[in-house]
């Protein structure tokens, strides 16, 4: 789905993830959660847009409310490890300056997108991970969190049958695994794009496995020159393609709309194996939605418009 260019003086899109999401398999009220969940967050960054504030801001607080939902894998409600923690990943982009920062195997931080906003800001790197970066997070007097936090029932149970499962360990293509993320892009009043994208990975991944969400240029990309991605999938095939930036470099160099730039790396990414969606906003406000799954939890927002949101592949 996307919509035509617009003289639109900001623009919020988001995305909570994408798998095998079908209308059998949801029940009406779980449905009602997740739009409103999904309307929660869009406010939240139109208010920001709405005063003239900043893409990334917008982007930032869009997210850590998508992070404090259970809904959503990311935050409180990530998946769990083959060992059973919680190890979270978070990217954000500066579509002004190219600026990124991210974080991987985080495991107290209660909003990863504000840690990997602070390595971007407060650090001279793009990355941290693991304990460097718990340790970082605390030196920024960011919230922690306990293991309590980040707990729910539904992934801890979704792990013990994962576990019981006769499959082979690490296998990312497995239909069994369960991928998900949140992400949000966004267009200020000034021209300027923001990207960002935070998720707790995949349910019993190995120790010290990383995926796309805080690879830049693989789960999370924005570059004022073209458009503002983010990813959600199967992160070691979304990180093979590079498909955050090779959707930003299709729009820059080709002149492909976002559509067309999306549509054309999802084909590429499938026919490596990935399965996932990617949300992109163009640099001229012209957005869309690419997924080759049977839905994505996602919505936009623009000013002057009513918020959208859908779920299934058919909306």
């Amino acid at each position: 789905m996307a919509t035509p260019a617009a003289a639109h003086e900001w623009t919020l899109v988001i995305h909570g993830g994408a798998g095998t999401i079908e209308r059998d398999r949801m029940t009406p009220e779980r449905d009602a959660e997740i739009r409103a969940a999904l309307d929660n967050a869009l406010d939240t960054g139109a208010a920001i847009l709405a005063e003239g504030g900043s893409a990334l801001d917008a982007v930032e607080a869009t997210i850590r409310v998508l992070e404090d939902d259970p809904n959503f894998n990311a935050g409180r409600g990530a998946v769990f490890t083959a060992a059973g923690r919680n190890e979270l990943d978070a990217s954000i982009m500066d579509g002004r300056t190219r600026d990124a920062g991210a974080v991987a195997g985080v495991t107290a931080t209660r909003h990863p997108i504000s840690l990997a906003r602070a390595v971007m800001e407060d650090s001279p790197h793009v990355m941290m991970a693991a304990e460097g970066a718990n340790a970082f997070s605390i030196e920024q007097e960011l919230e922690q969190a306990p293991p309590e936090w980040f707990f729910t029932q539904e992934r801890f149970d979704a792990l013990q049958g994962w576990l019981n499962r006769d499959q082979a360990m690490g296998d990312p293509a497995h239909p069994d695994y369960k991928f998900g993320t949140v992400g949000a892009v966004a267009l200020d009043s000034g021209g300027n794009l923001a990207a960002g994208t935070s998720t707790g990975g995949m349910t019993g991944k190995l120790y010290g496995r990383v995926g796309d969400s805080p690879i830049i240029g693989a789960g999370t990309y924005a570059d004022n020159r073209a458009c503002a991605v983010s990813a959600t999938g199967a992160g070691e095939y979304y990180i093979r393609e590079g498909v955050a930036h090779e959707i930003c470099a299709r729009i820059r160099f080709l002149g492909e709309t976002p559509q067309e730039a999306a549509d054309a790396v999802q084909a590429e990414t499938l026919e490596l194996g990935g399965t996932g969606g990617v949300i992109v906003l163009g640099a001229d406000g012209d957005w869309a939605y690419s997924f080759n799954t049977p839905g994505m939890y996602r919505g936009a927002i623009s000013d002057g418009e009513d918020g959208v949101v859908a779920i299934y592949g058919d909306e």
